[in-house]
C-alpha cells in the first residue's frame, strides 16, 4: 500500500434519531487502487457514501483530501473537490444526448463569451469515450442505450469534471458477463490514470477479481482492513457478520422422497428446447447458467406466465395442463420471480395485503373478507419468515431489500405449495440475510417441499443444491450430483462444454 493517500476519514460518526449509523469509522482511499467497501445492508456503507458526496455531513470526525481537512456542505462541493459516485441506478436525462448528459451542470463556454461550446463538449466527450475504449457516439440519445452503456456514460461524466475518486455502488447488478468484463477493463484504466476507486459489492467473486484492498463495516463500526490477495472469503465473512462461512449455506442432508415435479421435452421457440428434469419431495434442484441461458424463461413457462410450444408437465405422476398461473397454483406450484419489486410484490401495498393476495378467496366468506383469519395468516407467515417491520400494515416499499424478499416468500408459502420455484431468491441482499433465507430454504426442503433454485451465484448453487442442472443458450448441457459438482464442471457446462460423459443426456435421478 505504497500509493499516495487521496482521501482519509478519521473517526467519522453520524447519528440519526435513535440510530448511530456510523461510529468512529476510519477509511483511506489511495491513488491507483481499488478499495472494496464491504458490509451487510445496514452496516453503514450508504451513509458513508452520502457523507463523501456531501449529502450528509458527519457529526464527528475529520475528512482529509490529499492531506488537507475538507468539509462538503453539499454535493456540489464534493464534486468540485473531485469525488464522483456512480450508483446502482443510473440517473440520466433519457431524451438528451450522451454529450449533454456528460456536461450537465458544468457546460463548457466559448472563450470570452457566455455561449455554450457544443463542439468543444462533443470533442471532449469523444476523447473520454475513446480513452476508456467505449464505442458509443457522443450524439446518441441516452434512451437508446443499454443499461450497461448508461453506466459507462456515468463514468465518462465523472471523468469530465477531473474526478480523483470514483465511487461505484453495486455497478454490476444488472450487467451481462461480457459487460462486467468491459467494466473491469475500465476500472483498470482508471487505476492506471491514478484514480482511487471505491468499489461496493455483495459479490465476493467481484471483490477478488477487481479490488486491491478492503475495509469492512459492521453495524456502523469499522471492523478492519487489509489486502484482498492475502485474505480468504471465510475471513471476510467472519468480519462482516461475526460468524463463519459454513453457516452461510446451512444445508440439511436428506433422503429425497417421491418425484413431485417431472418436466419432459419442454420447449418454446426462440427461448429454450428439450428441457427435461425431475425434482423430488425434500430435494433442492439447482438451476445454473450465464445470462441468456434461458433458466428464468423455463420457470415462467412451468408456472404458466409464458406459453410453451411443446413438452409435458407432471405433478406427483399425473399430467397437468398449465396455461396460466392460476392453473399452477391449483396444482401446488408456487413461483418467486427474480424481480421482487416489479413481479414479486405490490410494493405500495402493505405486508398484510401482499401476503394474503394469492389466497384471498380462501379467506373470504360469501364475498366478505374474514379479517380475523387474514390477520392470523399474516401473523403466522410474517413471524415464520422473521420479517422486520413496525407492523404488518407497513408498506413493502419501506422495507429493506432482504425484508421485501421475505414478504414475497411469505406470500407464496401462504398458498401451502408442494413445489416451490425460487428465481434468484437472494439477489441484491446482504450476506447475513442470505444466510437466513438459505436456512429457511433448507427447512422447507426438510418439510417435504420440492424446491427448484435458480441462481447466478455459483457458491449458492454449490452450497444449497442436492443436484444441479446447467443450461447454455436455451438447452440443458449437464446434470450433476452434489457429490460430483465442482466450480470447474459447472462453469464448463455453462459455457456449452459439459464435463461429464454424455452430459445433458443423463438424469440425476
Amino acid at each position: 500500500m505504497g500509493q499516495a493517500t487521496l482521501l482519509e476519514l478519521r473517526g467519522i460518526s453520524k447519528h440519526f434519531p435513535g440510530i448511530r449509523a456510523l461510529d468512529r469509522v476510519d477509511f483511506k482511499a489511495r491513488a491507483g487502487e481499488v478499495h472494496a467497501l464491504i458490509g451487510e445492508n445496514g452496516a453503514g456503507k450508504s451513509t458513508l457514501v452520502k457523507i463523501l458526496t456531501g449529502i450528509y455531513q458527519p457529526g464527528e470526525g475529520q475528512m482529509l483530501l490529499e492531506g488537507k481537512p475538507v468539509v462538503f456542505p453539499s454535493p456540489h462541493e464534493s464534486q468540485a473537490a473531485g469525488i464522483s459516485a456512480i450508483h446502482q441506478e443510473a440517473t440520466m436525462f433519457l431524451e438528451l444526448t450522451v454529450t449533454e448528459n456528460v456536461f450537465m451542470g458544468h457546460h463548457l463556454l466559448r472563450s470570452g463569451l457566455a455561449l455554450v461550446d457544443w463542439a468543444g463538449m462533443e470533442k471532449r466527450t469523444k476523447a473520454l469515450l475513446d480513452d476508456l475504449e467505449i464505442r458509443i457516439s457522443p450524439r446518441a440519445k441516452v434512451k437508446n442505450l443499454s443499461f450497461a452503456e448508461r453506466q459507462m456514460v456515468e463514468i465518462v461524466k465523472a471523468l469530465s469534471i477531473n474526478t480523483k475518486i470514483v465511487i461505484m455502488d453495486e455497478p454490476t447488478s444488472a450487467l451481462t458477463l461480457s459487460e462486467v468484463e468491459h467494466l473491469y477493463r475500465i476500472i483498470r484504466l482508471l487505476k492506471e490514470q491514478g484514480k482511487a476507486v471505491i468499489f461496493i459489492s455483495h459479490k465476493f467473486e467481484e471483490i477478488y477479481q477487481i479490488a486491491d484492498c478492503y475495509t469492512v463495516l459492521r453495524d456502523g463500526r469499522y471492523i478492519g482492513e487489509g489486502l484482498v490477495a492475502t485474505s480468504t472469503v471465510g475471513e471476510l465473512v467472519q468480519m462482516m457478520v461475526g460468524r463463519s462461512l459454513n453457516q452461510l449455506f446451512p444445508k440439511n442432508e436428506l433422503v429425497p422422497g417421491e418425484v413431485a415435479l417431472s418436466v419432459v421435452g419442454l420447449g418454446r421457440s426462440g427461448f429454450f428446447r428439450d428441457i427435461t428434469f425431475q425434482v423430488r419431495r425434500g430435494e433442492i434442484l439447482g438451476f445454473f447458467g450465464l445470462v441468456g441461458a434461458g433458466r428464468s424463461e423455463v420457470m415462467r413457462a412451468i408456472f404458466g406466465v409464458d406459453r410453451r410450444d411443446e413438452g409435458t408437465i407432471e405433478i406427483a405422476g399425473k399430467a397437468v395442463n398449465i396455461r396460466r398461473p392460476s392453473d399452477a397454483l391449483a396444482a401446488g406450484i408456487a413461483f418467486v420471480p427474480e424481480d421482487r419489486q416489479l413481479q414479486g410484490a405490490m410494493i405500495q401495498m402493505s405486508i398484510r395485503e401482499n401476503t394474503t393476495l394469492p389466497v384471498i378467496d380462501s379467506l373470504s366468506d360469501r364475498g366478505f373478507l374474514n379479517r380475523r383469519n387474514e390477520e392470523a395468516l399474516v401473523e403466522r407467515y410474517g413471524t415464520l419468515m422473521q420479517i422486520k417491520a413496525s407492523s404488518w400494515e407497513q408498506a413493502v416499499n419501506n422495507l429493506s431489500g432482504g425484508n421485501q424478499q421475505k414478504v414475497v416468500l411469505a406470500k407464496w408459502l401462504a398458498t401451502e405449495p408442494k413445489i416451490l420455484i425460487l428465481d434468484e431468491p437472494t439477489k441484491g441482499i446482504d450476506v447475513g440475510t442470505k444466510a437466513e433465507v438459505h436456512r429457511f430454504i433448507s427447512q422447507l426442503a426438510a418439510d417435504g417441499i420440492a424446491i427448484v433454485l435458480v441462481s447466478s451465484e455459483l457458491p449458492e448453487i454449490l452450497g444449497m443444491s442436492d443436484a444441479i442442472v446447467v443450461m447454455h443458450e436455451g438447452r440443458i448441457t449437464d446434470r450433476l450430483t452434489r457429490a460430483d459438482a465442482t466450480t470447474e464442471k459447472v462453469i464448463l457446462a455453462a459455457t456449452g462444454r459439459p464435463s461429464t460423459p454424455g452430459g445433458p443426456g443423463e438424469r440425476h435421478d
